[in-house]
């Protein structure tokens, strides 16, 4: 037992029951804090059926399997709680809420961590761990000794990983798919470690282990002459113009991403400047949030100005991609349809105009990245200016200037005479 833990089966006799019953609990106090919490049972007994049933050596025949039920329930809690490194209720709730074997099934791991990132409202990660999950449960079950529905932690090994890559590549499955639902895996392993559910030992990530494909580096930028024709460019559709505004508008506001360009509001917006925090890191920090600083030029103001909703009041959002008072699920809905809407006719245009047909919402972000690195800025700026939490993630924009850039570089290498 953890020494800082004591469980014992209660009788709760604060509120009797109709019946005259009280419910039977289960008490588990600790002494550093001072805590106590109730966890109910399916039983309710009288003060005399606990003390005949509970509190005696020999039980009568009728009461016995009540005893030995009780007994299971107390015994599991005091394994769950030994077991614990440090007793933690958060971590003791979740042990006991699961059923036998659950602590470690892909599965159940998997269903748990979507719906606890569904109520914070991070309905994009979770959907990223849901497509993670049907990815697992094809492979698992194409042919594999027994069903994803039983897969246990214990299961996934090296080999494992290796086969499910091999399965993912002769899908089509590119090296940032498959890094991405590994990812996932991986957060899922290191916190059933934390919570004691499966030793280190087991852990098949590593060196001399398995280790995730990187993440294909892919151009994601226009050149300077690209976002020229692009800026002259005559969109032929008012759905064009549309699309063409806000990805412009995207890379007049330091690359900002689409979901912040939804969430801004107008208290956002003085005088000369937006100051936002990104969404992504209100949802992924809990220190140190440090706000984003864009000064508005000219082409912005007008952009604003142009798509800006009537209703001007602080709390109002700038832009009707959003309705007031969506609950997180309609959000995210109403983000990726914009996003879906842009990306759809912003490709028209730049097949129109001879560019790339790939470009999209994202390429806005990383051509600024890409134009003001090449005008002298700083990594450190770029990482500022994109809200980045590390320096790392944003040298992973640059996976090296194209052929045109290091030309322009071998031209002007004697320019200081």
């Amino acid at each position: 037992m953890n020494n800082n833990c004591t469980i014992t089966i209660f009788l709760d006799t604060r509120r009797e029951k109709a019946n005259g019953k009280y419910p039977v609990k289960l008490r588990v106090f600790t002494q550093h804090p001072r805590i106590q919490k109730l966890y109910p049972t399916k039983y309710d007994l009288s003060k005399i059926e606990f003390e005949r049933t509970w509190n005696t050596q020999r039980p009568r025949n009728e009461d016995k399997s009540t005893k030995l039920e009780l007994q299971a329930i107390l015994s599991r809690a005091q394994s769950i709680a030994k077991d614990l490194p440090t007793f933690s209720f958060e971590i003791f709730e979740k042990k006991l809420s699961m059923r036998k074997g659950d602590e470690a099934n892909v599965a159940f791991l998997y269903q748990e961590s979507i719906e606890k990132l569904r109520k914070r409202g991070q309905i994009g990660t979770s959907n990223n761990y849901a497509f993670a999950k049907r990815s697992l449960e094809i492979f698992q079950n194409d042919g594999r000794s027994h069903a994803f529905g039983k897969l246990s932690l214990i299961d996934i090994n090296k080999d494992w990983l290796e086969d499910y890559e091999i399965f993912m590549r002769k899908r089509g499955k590119s090296s940032t798919t498959i890094s991405m639902y590994l990812r996932t895996f991986r957060t899922i392993y290191n916190e059933a470690i934390e919570a004691g559910s499966i030793p280190r030992d087991y852990y098949p990530f590593g060196k001399s282990k398995y280790q995730p494909p990187s993440a294909t580096k892919v151009k994601k930028a226009l050149s300077k002459e690209d976002m020229k024709t692009l800026w002259l460019s005559e969109p032929s559709t008012p759905e064009q113009i549309k699309a063409k505004d806000f990805w412009f508008l995207s890379y007049l506001l330091n690359g900002m991403n689409f979901k912040d360009i939804a969430n801004l509001k107008y208290k956002d917006i003085q005088i000369d400047k937006i100051v936002f925090i990104r969404a992504k890191t209100i949802k992924t920090s809990k220190t140190n949030i440090k706000p984003i600083t864009v000064y508005l030029h000219e082409d912005a103001f007008t952009i604003i100005n142009k798509y800006g909703s009537q209703e001007k009041k602080p709390d109002s959002y700038v832009f009707d991609i959003i309705k007031p008072g969506s609950d997180p699920i309609s959000k995210n809905s109403s983000i990726k349809n914009f996003i879906k809407y842009v990306n759809q006719h912003i490709k028209k245009l730049c097949i129109a105009n001879g560019l790339s047909g790939e470009v999209s919402t994202y390429w806005a972000r990383h051509t600024f990245a890409t134009l003001a690195i090449r005008k002298g800025a700083t990594l450190e700026f770029i990482q500022e200016s994109l809200g980045h939490g590390h320096l790392k993630t944003t040298q992973g924009y640059f996976a090296g200037f194209d052929n045109e850039a290091k030309k322009e570089f071998a031209m002007d290498i004697m320019n200081f005479k």
